[in-house]
């Protein structure tokens, strides 16, 4: 039980504490808020006219500026691997909470989309009262022109009420685009309208200027519920009923009101606003450069292998890149990971991406013109005139940890390698400086011909390995779950140290990580997978459960979704 406990707060404890953290800064705001409103003597009379709507609506905007603040924050791609990658920062348990920026990304988003629901009903009901209780003693404290003006009138006619259409109708779009059906089969419409978002902070910097609610400011001249001079005696004797005069309780003079700007929500917003331009103009500003395709490699299974250079480019195994290609869409980016860094010796680096959807179709139509994309074992080299590309990054993501443990992991499934493609490159080129001391990889594919892509790679590593004489360091494992004749497709004799290591089936993850740990007692061991949401939560939740040894395992998750 220990074991599993410990297990769980490696994997579990540092996000569930933000969570808290958040979930109770939520709290705070919608609270403190509500109470203000409610109980506050500056909004007395507003709170008598419009009721527990306002302090719901009000406290509900809180919640939202916080919000609408992270999700600023959370897309400075730039400014989290700036800090992932200095000294600053330098625990792993912290660079692992970066890595679930994301992850707080949708949280946030979510968020926003229920207290979004929380404060357009409330201002419904705000916009009732304002017209059935109409104020004839308080002419300012009105929204409505007259009693029992129709509230649909008084939502049209208004700022905040156009602007608040507007910005439920934008939001609506980015939450439905935002499915996980439309991210998988439709990702250019996911992308067009989650960058809405422009539109929609400009227009909630719009929202915020209305002055439709008004608070008194002038308490001390006119405290709240004193007796005014033009009063009449039944409208004192209710007065009276309702608190208990004294001698000064008469006002000196009449209430004032004046707007309700909420300044703290552009002290929210803005500047996690600025920091995000400020971010895109340097990312603008970084990949205006187009960059130089070396070659273009065709692989079986419709991959395609990219290699590229540009200037002053340096990026970490793990780190992944966005790239731009105008002539195919000037304003989509789509995210590839790194499988080939720069050195110092040979400054190109590559990317793998395989032709799913209609980017990628269109993409590599651009680089391989009237191409046939048969299947072939062999990959075809072909040199043309391309077209212009840009990149953006590199960014960081969770395989830049692979290093940073004793024994590390691997978990591919697929054209999930990619990440890890990069990590065998750094071995291969003999990096040094890091403290990983041995690596297990495992990558299952349901296609023999998937493992073409990096079999020469994996062949020169496991060769390197043993002409160092270290057998021991790099542990293979690979799984086919659909194959014909396995062996004699990779009948090769360059390719015999992947014929020996291939299983056909999928691996038994529980009796798999047993082994690990029996060999790797008392250690962390880290646990990176990218691939199928099916592996990567068996692996979670086992990740989670009692090791035996003392081993454990700090899970690691790569998405492309």
């Amino acid at each position: 039980m220990a074991v599993s406990l410990r297990s769980w707060v490696a994997n579990e404890g540092g996000k569930h504490l933000v969570l808290m953290l958040w979930l109770g800064a939520n709290a705070w705001l919608f609270l403190n808020t509500f109470l203000l409103f409610s109980t506050g003597q500056q909004y007395h009379y507003l709170y008598k006219m419009l009721g527990v709507g306002v302090c719901i609506s009000r406290a509900s905007a809180s919640v939202l500026n916080l919000n609408c603040s992270l999700l600023l924050l959370t897309m400075c791609r730039s400014v989290l691997t700036f800090i992932r990658g200095t000294h600053v920062v330098s625990s792993r348990k912290t660079r692992r909470l970066l890595d679930k920026s994301k992850t707080f990304h949708v949280a946030c988003g979510i968020a926003v989309c229920l207290f979004s629901v929380v404060h357009v009903s409330a201002h419904m009901v705000n916009v009732v009262n304002f017209s059935s209780r109409y104020s004839d003693d308080f002419p300012a404290l009105n929204l409505a022109r007259y009693r029992g003006e129709d509230p649909k009138w008084i939502i049209l006619t208004t700022i905040p009420g156009v602007t608040g259409v507007l910005l439920v109708l934008i939001l609506l779009l980015m939450l439905i685009s935002s499915s996980h059906c439309v991210r998988v089969s439709k990702y250019e419409i996911f992308w067009y309208t989650h960058n809405l978002f422009i539109i929609f902070y400009i227009i909630l910097m719009m929202h915020m200027v209305g002055g439709v609610l008004k608070y008194q400011s002038n308490i001390e001249a006119h405290p709240p519920g004193c007796l005014r001079p033009n009063q009449s005696s039944a409208e004192q004797h209710v007065d009276d009923l309702e608190q208990l005069e004294d001698d000064d309780s008469s006002c000196k003079e009449d209430a004032h009101f004046e707007p309700h700007y909420p300044q703290q929500t552009w002290l929210w917003v803005s500047g996690p606003l600025c920091l995000y331009c400020v971010e895109r103009l340097y990312r603008c500003i970084r990949s205006s450069a187009p960059v130089t395709i070396v070659t273009v490699i065709r692989h079986p299974c419709d991959v395609i292998e990219l290699r590229m250079l540009k200037k002053d480019f340096k990026a970490r195994p793990g780190q992944y890149i966005v790239l731009n290609c105008p002539s195919v869409s000037s304003f989509e980016n789509h995210p590839f990971t790194l499988t080939k860094c720069p050195t110092v010796n040979k400054e190109t680096f590559g990317i793998h991406l395989r032709v799913v959807g209609d980017w990628t179709e269109r993409f590599t139509q651009q680089l391989l013109p009237q191409s046939r994309m048969d299947l072939e074992i062999l990959p075809m080299v072909q040199q043309r005139a391309y077209p212009k590309l840009y990149i953006d990054g590199p960014f960081g993501s969770p395989s830049e940890e692979v290093f940073n443990y004793d024994v590390s992991l691997c978990v591919a499934g697929g054209i999930g390698v990619t990440p890890f493609a990069c990590v065998l490159h750094a071995l291969l080129d003999g990096w040094r400086g890091f403290r990983l001391q041995r690596l297990y990889f495992v990558w299952v594919c349901r296609e023999l011909q998937s493992f073409y892509w990096f079999a020469e790679l994996l062949c020169a590593l496991h060769q390197k390995l043993w002409e160092e004489n270290r057998p021991d360091y790099f542990n293979l494992k690979l799984y086919v779950s659909q194959v014909d004749n396995l062996h004699q497709s990779m009948s090769e004799e360059r390719f015999r140290p992947l014929s020996s290591r291939m299983l056909v089936g999928r691996p038994r993850w529980k009796h798999l990580l047993d082994e690990i740990g029996k060999r790797n007692k008392q250690k962390r061991v880290g646990v990176f997978c990218c691939g199928p949401k099916g592996i990567s939560r068996t692996l979670h939740r086992l990740c989670n459960s009692a090791r035996s040894r003392g081993t454990t395992f700090e899970f690691n998750k790569e998405s492309f979704s």
